[in-house]
């Protein structure tokens, strides 16, 4: 097999028809995928990435390097007239982005000295969507509210008319709960992924955990902490075996399907869907008031905050939480606290002291 060879656009040349801009672009393309798959980038997002240039490049009079943050607001208000959503909307923003600024760095020269042309960002801080406007902010329910939706959810397990499916849901929600793992890396664990023998609490290998900027899976030891050994222990030795005899394989998944794969011998996987379902109408029984509202993503939330507000560290956190940046995991904690106000009296209880004339 043969690659195809990518000319170096560093060699000096005019560009004297539109054919020969064309082909320029198209290198400046080819080198920015080159340097995602050299960076490690899954394939998916080098096409995501490439298909939104080539998207963004479509809506310009001009040529790529030409592009200005008028021509980015008029393709991101154009996005929003489609009614593209606020997140596809800021991952285009994104990835437009990272693109102008590799051009920026590496190829700035070669297109002044081709074009005259200084290229500039054209995704700003005033065009680019804002953390609030992608609704980040996902505040979960109380301590006791939660705590009224998981008592309720146990003790109806064992009377539910599928008690398999009841408890398989209940076992991935509070993993969600207690270690804030993603949910799509709850129904990726295998049985082998549990590992009681690391650490004082036994460890969770979560293999599949989610990288940054499509670079893949990021695997990471998760510690059995906030109660997950005793629940983890309860699923493999009570429930996992009635799921089918490949409870002994380690290869076979930790949060099955009652569905059983010939091909492979063991159970399917737990599908996203049937675990948010499961999730969904148990909120509703038991915690109605946030019916609709609490999914996987705001019991990650909830575990955060609630370890933070218990004394963990947000360096701790990160960890557990599998973030590549702690700013990011400062966004998961949402601590009820009354300090603000505490202050406030505090400083009134200052000012009438100082008010009140000193006995001599």
């Amino acid at each position: 097999m043969k690659l195809a060879v990518v000319r170096n656009i560093g060699s000096s040349r005019a560009l004297r028809t539109a054919v020969d801009v064309e082909e320029f672009e198209q290198e400046i393309v080819d080198q920015y995928a080159l340097a995602m798959a050299a960076a490690g980038l899954t394939d998916g997002h080098v096409g995501s990435s490439r298909g939104t240039v080539i998207e963004f490049r479509r809506s310009l009079p001009g040529p790529l390097w030409s592009a200005t943050c008028d021509d980015a607001d008029r393709f991101l208000a154009g996005l929003r007239r489609e009614g593209r959503a606020v997140s596809t909307r800021a991952g285009k923003a994104g990835m437009l982005a990272q693109f102008y600024d590799f051009v920026i760095a590496r190829y700035q020269g070669d297109v002044h000295a081709l074009t005259g042309v200084v290229v500039e960002q054209p995704i700003d801080e005033f065009n680019r969507q804002s953390g609030a406007s992608l609704g980040k902010v996902r505040v979960p329910p109380s301590d006791a509210e939660v705590d009224e939706l998981f008592c309720g959810w146990r003790v109806s397990v064992s009377k539910a008319r599928k008690y398999l499916p009841a408890a398989r849901d209940y076992f991935a929600a509070s993993l969600w709960r207690r270690l804030g793992l993603r949910i799509g890396e709850t129904v990726k664990l295998d049985i082998r992924d549990w590992r009681p023998d690391l650490g004082e609490f036994g460890k969770l290998h979560v293999r599949f955990g989610k990288g940054s900027r499509g670079r893949g899976p990021k695997p990471r030891l998760v510690p059995a902490i906030n109660g997950a050994d005793t629940l983890i222990d309860w699923w493999l030795a009570e429930v996992r075996h009635q799921f089918g005899g490949d409870w002994s394989d380690p290869d076979a998944p930790m949060v099955p399907s009652e569905r059983y794969d010939r091909e492979f011998g063991r159970c399917s996987r737990a599908s996203d869907d049937v675990l948010r379902h499961g999730l969904k109408a148990q909120t509703i029984r038991w915690l109605p008031a946030w019916s609709g509202r609490v999914t996987p993503h705001v019991l990650r939330h909830y575990c955060a905050s609630s370890l933070y507000g218990a004394g963990m560290d947000l360096k701790a956190l990160q960890e557990l939480l599998g973030h590549d940046w702690l700013s990011t995991t400062t966004r998961y904690v949402h601590v009820r606290s009354d300090h603000v106000e505490q202050a406030w009296v505090s400083a009134n209880r200052r000012l009438v002291l100082a008010d009140t004339p000193r006995s001599l």
